[in-house]
């Protein structure tokens, strides 16, 4: 296996940069796998690709340069990019907002037809950050369903909305299904990091707690399938999922680690225990 280490900041990069965390907390995050993952990263490579970019805490902890991040869901895209193109804007929208619940279930009914991009980023957001447990889940109709969090606090980081701009200067920002996104941008020397909706262990995938859309065991097949085009391709590749027989065997053919988790969904931490599997292709 070629060599690998861990990707660490240079000393004199811009705290802005080295600072700026993920803005959502998404479904299947990957702030518990950080320490794992970043074990893999190639000593070099030519660009990032992260097809199903959810909260992008693993994005937000490479300070790479050159990056390409895209997920279908179209309310997360429009926030990446206003965050991108128009952080002082849509940080003067959420300064309007107000933590409590009569002003969440307003800003929930809001129809996004008739805001702006800016103003659909600002309430996804805020809905994100005083939601409960800061999920993001639609119903069959794709309206944003769930109740208020009551948590008590700012639901605004204005600094990290900067750093998180900053840091996205040249990333590429996409609306794209992530089969179209590898397939006009993987290159040979790039590093992917495929995150996409986990294979359920009990009653509900991943991908359907926050899209109207499914991810099935044929999807889950056809990525597999990509996963070793990629590979063949001279691509580095990290993909996560969860530790059951049928994502393991699709996988055999490559060095699979398994680390323990929690989920973050169920209401008590303590059942939540679970475990995960991070795949290795072409490192």
């Amino acid at each position: 296996m070629r060599e690998v280490v861990k990707h660490l900041s240079e000393v004199n990069e811009l705290d802005e940069l080295k600072l700026a965390k993920p803005f959502l907390k998404w479904a299947g995050g990957k702030t518990q796998l950080l320490t794992s993952l970043q074990c893999y990263i190639p000593n070099s490579f030519v660009k990032y690709i992260e097809p199903f970019i959810g909260g992008g805490a693993f994005f937000f902890s490479l300070n790479h340069p050159n990056s390409i991040i895209a997920d279908l869901n179209e309310e997360l895209i429009i926030t990446y990019g206003q965050v991108k193109d128009n952080v002082y804007s849509l940080i003067d929208i959420l300064e309007n907002y107000e933590n409590n619940e009569e002003s969440y279930y307003k800003i929930r009914a809001l129809s996004t037809s008739k805001l702006s991009e800016c103003e659909r980023a600002a309430r996804i957001i805020y809905l994100n950050k005083t939601c409960f447990n800061g999920l993001f889940r639609v119903n069959k109709k794709g309206e944003f369903n769930v109740p208020y969090g009551k948590r008590i606090g700012t639901f605004l980081n204005r600094e990290n909305l900067i750093r998180a701009s900053k840091y996205m200067e040249h990333t590429e920002i996409l609306n794209l299904d992530y089969k179209e996104t590898l397939k006009r941008f993987a290159q040979k020397g790039d590093f992917i990091f495929l995150d996409p909706p986990y294979q359920p262990i009990g009653g509900f995938s991943d991908f359907k707690r926050y899209t109207i859309d499914y991810f099935g065991e044929n999807e889950q097949i056809e990525l597999a399938s990509l996963f070793k085009e990629l590979v063949n391709m001279g691509c580095y590749v990290i993909l996560t999922n969860s530790d059951v027989p049928f994502i393991v065997d699709l996988y055999k053919d490559f060095q699979i680690e398994i680390v323990e988790t929690k989920r973050m969904i169920s209401s008590n931490a303590n059942t939540r225990l679970g475990k995960d599997i991070i795949v290795l292709g072409g490192l």
